[in-house]
């Protein structure tokens, strides 16, 4: 189901797109030069081989005819006959294919009517493929039309639209990281380049911006939930003093007052003892020797 799907699909872009555009000549044009062009490629690569079961060059007396005389007949006749008789459907795709077939064999050999000299092997032979690729795409261009370019441009121009937005989205956001942190030149110029604001952002806040004082105040509350929940033995003072050491330094005196009352109050609480414990353990005094 879905191959039939697809293949109605192709089927309707052909027949809007080509059949009903009037392009079909132009794209059996393209097809039979390419196709062609392959061809002739593969034979003389086969030919130069000396591949026995594949023909080898047409001579007559002698004298190698190169498939450039071919192409150029074709050429001729297909073009005489489309002038004069102008054929309605299907002649005409016909002559379409024939003036293909010809461009193909004519162009492949672009380098020796240039030169005036068989040079298809030579570095400068390279100048035949050269020109068949540039006339494959002029062919692709026109079978494909204006329109696919104006198309095209509109996805690019869509593209570019979203490109911008998100970097314009992001400069926003390192503007305002580059505020809270205090530094408004780079704020500023993160509006217009971003990757500025970024080394900006990345960097430490200044002291006393509210990007600072936000983590300060995190660093206190956090402090303060450790305390709660630690112990007052040796090792949680050892742990204490630690922390202490870690923390700024309106934080650390705070800290070491909070341990001092602490102190004081197991102090207060190791003095209060029951009357007469002072003589407990101890023998009596003056007893009877």
């Amino acid at each position: 189901m879905l191959t039939g799907s697809l293949t109605a699909e192709v089927a309707r872009i052909y027949a809007e797109g080509i059949v009903d555009a009037g392009k079909e000549p132009a794209l059996f044009t393209l097809l039979a030069f390419l196709l062609t062009f392959a061809f002739v490629r593969t034979s003389t690569h086969l030919i130069r081989r000396g591949v026995k079961w594949w023909p080898g060059n047409l001579e007559v007396k002698g004298t190698h005819i190169h498939h450039l005389v071919w192409g150029i007949l074709l050429l001729i006749v297909v073009g005489y006959l489309g002038v004069v008789l102008e054929p309605a459907s299907p002649w005409h795709e016909v002559l379409a294919i024939l003036f293909g077939v010809g461009a193909a064999l004519t162009l492949d050999e672009f380098a020796l009517w240039l030169n005036l000299r068989d040079v298809y092997w030579s570095h400068e032979g390279r100048r035949s493929i050269d020109a068949v690729i540039v006339a494959g795409i002029l062919g692709a261009v026109v079978v494909m039309g204006f329109s696919v370019w104006v198309d095209l441009a509109n996805d690019v121009r869509i593209a570019a639209q979203i490109a911008a937005g998100a970097v314009g989205f992001l400069g926003l956001a390192l503007a305002l990281v580059n505020a809270l942190k205090g530094k408004y030149a780079w704020a500023a110029v993160s509006l217009f380049i971003p990757v500025v604001g970024l080394i900006g952002a990345l960097r430490l806040a200044r002291p006393g911006s509210p990007w600072s004082r936000l983590r300060s105040d995190a660093s206190r509350a956090g402090a303060e939930a450790r305390h709660r929940h630690s112990s007052h033995g040796p090792g949680a003072t050892l742990e204490a003093d630690a922390d202490e050491r870690q923390q700024p330094g309106e934080l650390r005196g705070e800290r070491a007052q909070q341990r001092d009352r602490d102190r004081d109050e197991e102090g207060a609480r190791g003095g209060e003892r029951p009357q007469g414990s002072e003589g407990l353990g101890r023998g009596p005094v003056g007893g009877p020797h």
